[in-house]
């Protein structure tokens, strides 16, 4: 199957990714072990202020089939069944949360040379069913991305996206909140050997007529090195630099000022990754 234009998520996903993704301002650990018949052992604590939370989560793969079953803090049972191809360019995830019994749903994702589709639909007497679409190539498409509930016969969720991506350029745009957010996101690959992009988004609300832009960049100061920044235009500007001590270890502090109010304190985030 030759690249198509992906899923309605991947629209807009390069931006965010530069702009958000590796930003904690909490402390965070993560650590990785794998048993000798392969199954994964995730355990991760996060502390916020001064709320300590945590979860372990095991992952075993057979064939096409991957089982995730994560437990947390609150004694949440989390289970995430992926098959991956059961047929080309389809994937099936059913999930559910114990003791939640309105969690169940399941997901089937198809992905073509000109499209690509994600429905799914939860497992009670009147669901919530989720649709999205994409149509177009691996240069430009257009999707929606809806959420009907059967139970009231409303549509929840109403949203539409366009991508154009060239070869070191990727412009989005999104119309959210059933049509009252628009979003318009740049990504802009500057130099592919030291990783270096730069990027943009811009939300606009028309109901409170808001404006929201975030301008972010990232460089990699060597192949285990690297630096992004951000700033908005409410004066919050964040910066991180995050190391690959090992392979899959990394090492990350993020730190953010607040220029409208430099009085306060910088929040400062640490992040540490570790896998065998």
């Amino acid at each position: 199957m030759g690249k198509g234009p992906g899923l309605y998520s991947d629209i807009g996903k390069k931006a965010r990714e530069l702009l958000y993704k590796d930003y904690h301002g909490d402390h965070k650990f993560t650590l990785t072990t794998y048993t000798s018949n392969g199954v994964a052992i995730t355990s991760t604590g996060t502390k916020k202020a001064e709320l300590l939370l945590a979860d372990v989560n095991t992952q075993l793969k057979n064939k096409n089939i991957t089982t995730d079953v994560k437990v947390d803090t609150k004694s949440n049972l989390f289970t995430t069944v992926t098959v991956d191809e059961p047929a080309p360019g389809l994937k099936t995830i059913f999930s559910f949360v114990v003791p939640d019994q309105k969690s169940g749903k399941v997901e089937l994702q198809y992905q073509h040379e000109y499209a690509g589709i994600t429905t799914s639909i939860g497992l009670t007497a009147n669901p919530l069913v989720n649709f999205s679409g994409v149509v177009g190539n691996s240069c430009a498409s257009v999707g929606t991305d809806l959420s009907f509930d059967t139970a009231s016969g409303n549509l929840t969720k109403l949203n539409a996206g366009l991508n154009i991506n060239h070869s070191d350029l990727i412009a989005s745009m999104t119309l959210n909140d059933k049509g009252d957010t628009l979003t318009a996101s740049y990504y802009h690959i500057v130099s592919p050997l030291t990783n270096t992009a730069v990027g943009a988004e811009m939300t606009h609300s028309f109901s409170s007529n808001e404006n929201t832009l975030t301008i972010g960049t990232q460089h990699a100061l060597d192949p285990l090195t690297t630096v992004k920044a951000r700033l908005n235009n409410y004066g919050k500007a964040s910066a991180l630099i995050q190391h690959e001590w090992r392979p899959k270890s990394l090492f990350t502090i993020t730190g953010e000022v607040d220029a409208r109010a430099i009085e306060k304190s910088a929040k400062v985030g640490l992040a540490l990754a570790l896998k065998p």
